[in-house]
């Protein structure tokens, strides 16, 4: 797995989330964020603060969190 130093997590912020820098700003946000802004010029707009490495480190850090799992072929009768 890739280094995903921004996401931080502490159980005295935000419930335990997954955060980007220790920010009150989660991974869930950021992605959330991204679907609705798929603009990066735009979302960087709305949030400021958020940097590239931030967003690519979200999106390692969602799809790390996915289950990995081969699915048999579905057979047509």
């Amino acid at each position: 797995m890739t280094n995903l130093d921004r996401i931080t997590t502490d159980p005295a912020r935000m419930n335990g989330e997954p955060c980007i820098r220790n920010m009150r700003l989660t991974v869930r946000r950021v992605l959330e964020a991204l679907a609705t802004y798929p603009d990066r010029a735009e979302l960087k707009r709305e949030y400021p603060e958020l940097e590239d490495e931030d967003i690519r480190q979200a999106l390692a850090f969602a799809a790390a969190s996915l289950d990995d799992k081969i699915l048999p072929p579905v057979v047509a009768l």
